[in-house]
C-alpha cells in the first residue's frame, strides 16, 4: 500500500520548532540521543506529536505486557498498515532491545506464521481487533485469555491502535526519511 499525497509543511525540527513542538521535540532528543524524522513530521500538528508521546509511554510503561509482546503488538499493527517507517523502527527495537525472537521477528516482517504459541495469539487478537475495528467475538476474547492474558489487555490492544493509528497515519501523509538507527531494518512490504 502507497499514498500518492505528501504533505507541503515542512518537518518541525529543533533549529525552526514552534513553541508547543519544540519541548516535544527536546524531549524525544534527551531520551532517545536523537529527534526520529517521525517525530519531525507529526512535530507539525504539536497535538498529535504530543497524543502520540504520551499514549506510546502508557502503552510501554503500563500495559502489563512485556517488551516482546509490546513489540509483537506494534508490529502487528504496522505491517497491518503498510507503514515501512514503523516496521522498520519496531524491527530494530525487537531485534535490539526488546528482545524478540529472531524467528519471530521474521515471522511478522514476512506475513508468516509466528513459531511461539503465546506470540501468535497475541498477534492474531491485534489483528482481529484492528480488521472488527475493535469489536472482537466472545469466542476471540477466550482465545486471548486463554493464551495467558488478562482481560484489562484487551483495552491495551485499544491503545496501541490508537497509538500506531497515529503513526502510521502520520508516515502516510508525511512520508519521513528512514532514520539510519533504523536503516539496517528497512521494509518494504
Amino acid at each position: 500500500m502507497s499514498a500518492d499525497y505528501q504533505m507541503q509543511l515542512p518537518p518541525q525540527t529543533l533549529d525552526n520548532a514552534d513553541a508547543k513542538a519544540k519541548p516535544l521535540l527536546e524531549q524525544a532528543n534527551q531520551a532517545l540521543g536523537f529527534v526520529p524524522n517521525m517525530y519531525e513530521s507529526m512535530a507539525k500538528a504539536p497535538g498529535v506529536l504530543s497524543t502520540y508521546l504520551h499514549g506510546y509511554e502508557l502503552f510501554r510503561n503500563d500495559s502489563g505486557f512485556a517488551p516482546p509482546e509490546q513489540e509483537v503488538v506494534f508490529l502487528t499493527i504496522s505491517r497491518l498498515n503498510g507503514c515501512g517507517y514503523c516496521m522498520s523502527a519496531h524491527s530494530m527495537l525487537a531485534d535490539k532491545m526488546s528482545q524478540v525472537p529472531a524467528d519471530v521477528l521474521e515471522a511478522i516482517r514476512n506475513g508468516q506464521p509466528i513459531p511461539d504459541e503465546r506470540l501468535a495469539a497475541l498477534a492474531e487478537f491485534t489483528k482481529v481487533m484492528f480488521e472488527t475495528r475493535g469489536m472482537p467475538s466472545k469466542a476471540d476474547v477466550k482465545a486471548f485469555l486463554d493464551a495467558g492474558f488478562e482481560e484489562q489487555q484487551v483495552l491495551q490492544i485499544v491503545l496501541a491502535l490508537a497509538v500506531k493509528t497515529l503513526s502510521n497515519y502520520s508516515n502516510h501523509v508525511n512520508h519521513p526519511e528512514l532514520d539510519e538507527a533504523f536503516a539496517d531494518y528497512a521494509w518494504k512490504g
